[in-house]
């Protein structure tokens, strides 16, 4: 890794983890302050190591968390072979959405590749904001319907972009990621074989 690279990635992480989750949460829906206050008096922090499962099939994701420190990954495994689904960060919400908004067991594993620290709420005392705040309940509607469009778009992304377009439009979005995440991790969210993954990262300039 060259020191331009690796500044990249430290100023990256710094910019992401010392984010006001106020103004973060505003990207979204303009909440007010009583109602941003209302949500932080119920979150309560947790610390996972680098290797921790959040979560595994089978177990209903019954906590939602607020990314503080850390990335995170989930993905399946079928037949042995795995498939990353998504990475979260912060100081993004970090879940397996149906798991969580449906109270379902979950078909996926979600893990911690590094340390990580959250605040998280539970899905009852979420459910309880929502009666008494409107706003906090369109805050977290919008913030489902983005969830929706980025699904939509990592979708047809795959489908329409050539391997190349792909690894670019993902240095664009999270280039810290890539010195933070296992290669083999990326490729397999990219849809990209490891082979290919190598040769695009020592050719294309990020």
């Amino acid at each position: 890794m060259t020191l331009a690279l690796l500044l990249t990635a430290i100023i990256a992480e710094a910019r992401v983890c010392f984010m006001d989750s106020y103004e973060f949460l505003k990207q979204f829906y303009p909440i007010d302050k009583a109602s941003y206050e209302l949500l932080q008096r119920r979150l309560k922090p947790r610390a996972f190591k680098k290797g921790d499962f959040i979560i595994v099939p089978g177990q209903i994701q019954r906590e939602l968390y607020f990314i503080r420190q850390g990335v995170q990954m989930s993905n399946s495994e079928n037949e042995g072979k795995e498939q990353v689904i998504a990475f979260t960060y912060p100081p993004n919400l970090c879940a397996i959405p149906e798991s969580f908004s449906f109270q379902t067991p979950s078909k996926y594993f979600l893990s911690c590749l590094t340390d990580s620290e959250a605040d998280y709420i539970t899905y009852g005392e979420l459910q309880a904001l929502f009666d008494e705040s409107q706003q906090l309940e369109r805050l977290f509607r919008r913030m489902t319907e983005a969830l929706l469009a980025g699904m939509i778009n990592r979708h047809t992304e795959l489908h329409s972009l050539t391997i190349e377009e792909r690894f670019r439009n993902f240095c664009k979005r999270s280039p810290h990621l890539l010195q933070l995440v296992p290669h083999k991790f990326v490729a397999s969210y990219l849809g990209i074989s490891p082979t290919n993954f190598s040769k695009l990262y020592n050719k294309v300039k990020i």
